[in-house]
């Protein structure tokens, strides 16, 4: 069975996390990504060939439409897994600082923002909290472009909490609108617990 997937005008990285959702839930057939852009193509290239997949690659009027073909189940590349219904969430919790990533330009840093809190949603591991402070207090309340994907890491058992403090300084405490509100002892000591702390 044929499938087409049309991501054209779709941002990093979801094209290649709606490719790699389509090849896991198909016994077999092909997979045919529409995509507007180089890094998308060369995205689900890589994909493909992760799984161990062949991705044919044709270009009309601008678009790429990668074909993949998919037999049976699919063999990873070593050190990649899938997620599991069952996987417990990494004991990984993340402090959240900012509510852009990285360094520069801040428009670009709100839409990788975006992208790497998405990404998370579709991880293989998921991390146990997110912590939000400073600046990073304003992904958790009204006006959030990411407050949907916060709210769906919530229900598959992350836990979301924001620094009062922070809330507080930007007075926006009455507009959170995921997760709870801790203080720093609460967010030292969640730190301190996991077994690896990211901080972005």
């Amino acid at each position: 069975m044929d499938k087409e997937i049309d991501m054209r005008g779709k941002p990093c990285p979801v094209p290649v996390l709606q490719t790699k959702k389509a090849l896991e839930n198909t016994k077999g057939g092909t997979i045919i990504t529409i995509v507007d852009n180089d890094v998308a193509k060369e995205n689900i290239s890589k994909l493909a060939k992760s799984m161990n997949l062949k991705a044919e690659i044709k270009e009309a009027k601008g678009d790429f439409y990668i074909e993949i073909y998919k037999e049976g189940d699919i063999q990873l590349s070593e050190g990649l897994e899938f997620p599991s219904k069952t996987q417990r969430n990494e004991d990984l919790a993340i402090l959240i600082t900012k509510d852009t990533l990285g360094e520069g330009n801040r428009e670009l840093g709100e839409v990788l923002m975006k992208g790497y809190i998405y990404t998370l949603t579709e991880a293989s591991k998921m991390p146990r909290r997110l912590l939000f402070l400073n600046a990073g207090v304003r992904l958790t309340v009204e006006g959030s472009a990411v407050i949907d994907h916060l709210r769906n890491l919530e229900e598959k058992g992350v836990e979301i909490l924001s620094c009062g403090t922070c809330l507080d300084f930007y007075k926006v405490k009455n507009q959170l609108l995921v997760g709870g509100i801790g203080n720093m002892y609460d967010i030292v000591e969640k730190s301190n617990a996991a077994k690896k702390t990211i901080t972005l």
